[in-house]
């Protein structure tokens, strides 16, 4: 019987424990989250041109390489 009280304690404690951890958070105003949101999207799509520009060059040194006959 002790043990289910433990249990009972223990998940008590977590939320407890949770919760004031979430009463430290500082959540950022909305000017800053459009900044980093617009940031963060900017990478994504530069990182996804470039991607795409050496998925197009290997692509084609791979068809130059074999379309050399010998």
């Amino acid at each position: 019987m002790g043990e289910t009280e433990n249990k009972a304690a223990q998940k008590e404690s977590f939320f407890s424990g949770l919760s004031a951890e979430f009463k430290k958070i500082i959540w950022p105003d909305n000017k800053s989250l459009a900044r980093q949101t617009a940031a963060v999207v900017a990478v994504s799509v530069v990182m996804g041109l470039v991607i795409a520009l050496l998925d197009f060059a290997i692509q084609y040194g791979v068809d130059f390489l074999v379309g050399l006959s010998f």
